[in-house]
């Protein structure tokens, strides 16, 4: 008997085409499908079991993209920008899942921008992926909240508004794992999915998605051709899980190791400058200054893992709610009593 491992099998024993979902229906071309395929590859490759993974998503042609992943996990479509209240509730009653969002430009950065900041501010453990093509796709390609300064839209209108920037605003917020990539780039993309999954608390990825129908002409500052031109990558990423023991043939002085909770390990090979991912104020003064130099900085941006995650802050039991008979979660009437009495007498 053969002892070679079968590299088109995982260690779970899962084909990558155990992890594809339904077929596509977005236009042909569309960044989101790149996207998907990423996220397929990058689940096979950690051997997910899709059981515990719940996908979560708002409304948009971003929202839509869950039903072509992950077929065998638990989803949920939730209204537009309320999917992190979903994520939340979610997480409290069943902290076990694996918890993935997928939103867009226009879930996150316009309808949900609130649900979006009170969800990083709390540090839910939530891998938060943002297709981001800066235009609303569903509505016939209106500008979104994080298109740039001066990109024109494909009927001719310049966008002379301020854009959002969700990485930015993530790591003022305190997000310990924020990473920015091209849906044309798996390269780069596959390992820092795999790493934010690896990531306890909320990973934010900004995934720069062109808009094949809408965005994707001379202009458009989110287009494939602009972002080939304008991407200024950070460093080659390489994700190594804790269930492996590669040795990387870096030479010294060239990488920086980022280890994560669950011990997998990213190595960043330095391209034109040593980027230190947990220097908070680097990693803004980078967005900022790309979005001076017109450039967009792509890798893991800013990394973290001093800061406690929802269910610790709340101190919640090991034993997921969900799982709890009634009589343990029911509060005894002398309990209730107590505490109507303690509110009536003006006490704690």
């Amino acid at each position: 008997m053969s002892t070679t491992p079968n590299p088109n099998v995982n260690r779970i024993g899962l084909t990558a085409a155990d992890y594809k979902g339904s077929k596509s229906t977005l236009c042909p071309g569309c960044g989101h499908d790149a996207i998907t395929g990423s996220i397929i590859q990058a689940a096979f490759e950690l051997g997910l079991e899709q059981y515990r993974v719940a996908k979560l998503s708002g409304i948009g042609c971003s929202s839509k993209t869950p039903a072509y992943f992950l077929g065998r996990s638990h989803s949920f479509n939730a209204v537009h920008g309320r999917m992190p209240s979903v994520a939340t509730g979610v997480h409290l009653a069943n902290r076990s899942l694996v918890l993935m969002g997928v939103s867009g430009d226009g879930d996150s950065a316009s309808i949900g921008l609130g649900q979006f900041c009170h969800l990083v501010r709390r540090n839910v453990p939530v891998v938060y992926i943002i297709e981001n093509n800066g235009v609303y796709g569903l509505t016939k390609g209106q500008f979104s909240a994080t298109a740039d300064v001066g990109t024109r839209a494909k009927s001719g209108q310049v966008n002379e508004m301020m854009p959002i920037d969700l990485c930015e605003m993530a790591i003022q917020l305190g997000c310990g794992f924020v990473a920015r990539s091209f849906s044309g780039d798996p390269k780069q993309l596959r390992p820092l999915l795999k790493a934010a999954f690896s990531h306890r608390g909320t990973s934010v990825l900004d995934v720069i998605s062109p808009c094949v129908t809408f965005n994707n002409h001379e202009g458009s500052t989110k287009s494939y051709t602009s972002m080939k031109e304008h991407d200024a990558p950070l460093h080659e990423v390489t994700f190594i899980p804790h269930f492996e023991n590669i040795e990387v043939d870096y030479a010294p002085g060239e990488t920086r190791e980022v280890t994560m909770h669950d011990g997998s390990r990213i190595v960043l090979r330095k391209l034109e400058e040593d980027y230190d991912p947990t220097d908070r104020m680097r990693a803004i003064a980078v967005i900022e200054r790309g979005r001076v130099e017109n450039r967009l900085a792509t890798g893991l941006l800013y990394q973290s893992a001093g800061k406690m995650s929802l269910d610790q802050d709340l101190e919640l039991i090991d034993e997921p709610l969900s799982s709890l008979p009634l009589e343990r979660v029911r509060p005894p009437r002398e309990v209730l009593e107590k505490i109507m009495a303690g509110l009536m007498t003006g006490g704690g």
